[in-house]
């Protein structure tokens, strides 16, 4: 690696970077979505598992299918948001593996234990969520992460399959996959005069300690 990033790298990323709740009428195009993609797909999972799978809603329509699982909180800032990410999980994640970890067999340590796989997946695509803002950050696109939302809806509505069932909708996007959300997060360029004033974060003593 070469050595660390300047200060302007370094406040784009984190110091000044901030969460945003109101939008220019700026679109996102699709390339820019695909080279977010392209950046965040090399950070590190377990066994390179890449359990991610995400919906980029830029379409209103798309945003009003989404809409009924928002917390009322959360309905302003999706609807006018260029677009919304749902980033979700596949459970079946151990299915890719053959090809993402070849060099042993993990999927059979996952494919028998259900509660394992779905903890890794959770936890990694997690990860993959954090990835993707930076990306996004770095493209020069603001953030506005949320979990302010029904699951149970978004999944009802994005990938509703039963296990052991086939549904048209999760296939067209996920062919073979069982996808559950994570968390949604706006992206898009941010009105810097609607921003808040930035709130506190714990010192290094606070949440670290040196042992």
């Amino acid at each position: 690696m070469n050595g660390a990033l300047n200060d302007e790298a370094l406040d784009q990323l984190f110091r000044k970077a901030r969460t945003h709740n109101v939008w220019l009428p700026r679109p996102v195009s699709d390339d820019t979505l695909r080279q977010l993609y392209e950046l965040m797909r090399w950070g590190p999972t377990s066994v390179n598992c890449c359990p991610a799978r995400i919906l980029f809603l830029r379409t209103p329509q798309a945003r009003e299918r989404l809409l009924p699982a928002l917390s009322p909180g959360n309905v302003e800032k999706t609807m006018s948001a260029p677009v919304t990410a749902i980033i979700g999980y596949d459970g079946r994640f151990y299915e890719q593996l053959p090809k993402l970890y070849p060099h042993k067999d993990a999927r059979a340590w996952f494919v028998d234990t259900p509660e394992l796989a779905e903890v890794t997946a959770r936890r990694n695509s997690s990860l993959q969520g954090a990835y993707l803002m930076l990306a996004a950050r770095s493209l020069g696109l603001d953030c506005g992460p949320m979990s302010g939302f029904d699951q149970a809806k978004v999944d009802h509505e994005f990938f509703p399959r039963e296990p052991g069932t086939q549904n048209d909708l999760q296939e067209e996007y996920f062919p073979d996959s069982h996808v559950k959300t994570n968390f949604l997060c706006n992206l898009g360029y941010g009105d810097p005069e609607k921003l808040f004033p930035r709130s506190p974060r714990l010192d290094f003593d606070e949440a670290c300690k040196l042992l």
